[in-house]
């Protein structure tokens, strides 16, 4: 005899039809945030006092990913509380995850003084000028991207802590 599908059992919120898309929104959750953390080294790899022009767009091109992926991270991890996780209480009753969400945060607010720089950079680049930077500020920026590449190694870790039941009352 052929055991009946339980859709529940596989995680779906209602129905069968929910499968694909709780696993869309997981494989655009993970990917989002390997494409944040991919950016974030490369930006670190590349960041350099003096860059050419090409140097300088790449940089720049990288962190329009980072922070796209960033958005689809945040959106992707909204859908999965709400709609596609363990159910909301789930989440929001661990303080695991509210750690979690806090690096997250704050990696987000520490990554605006990157991208500002960058955004800066268009301006001289337009006029067909260099950026101007010097190794104070490529060091500073080197220590942010290191803290930010920190803060995401943290996040899967709390995350496989609390899909393990841990930080549960």
């Amino acid at each position: 005899m052929t055991p009946v599908l339980n859709p529940m059992m596989l995680g779906a919120t209602s129905a069968f039809g929910d499968i694909p898309k709780s696993a869309l929104v997981a494989y655009v959750h993970y990917l989002s945030f390997m494409l944040c953390f991919a950016a974030l080294a490369l930006e670190r790899i590349l960041l350099k006092p003096s860059p050419d022009r090409n140097e300088a767009i790449t940089i720049v091109a990288i962190d329009v990913i980072y922070g796209l992926a960033g958005l689809a991270l945040l959106g992707s991890g909204i859908l999965r509380v709400l709609y596609f996780g363990q159910g909301s209480d789930f989440y929001t009753n661990n303080p695991l995850f509210w750690i979690k969400i806090s690096i997250f945060i704050v990696v987000g607010l520490l990554s605006l003084y990157p991208t500002i720089t960058y955004i800066l950079w268009i301006i001289p680049i337009r006029n067909g000028e260099l950026p101007k930077v010097t190794s104070n500020l490529v060091a500073r920026l080197r220590l942010i991207l290191n803290i930010e590449l920190v803060g995401f190694a943290l996040v899967p870790f709390f995350a496989t802590l609390m899909a393990r039941g841990i930080g549960l009352p």
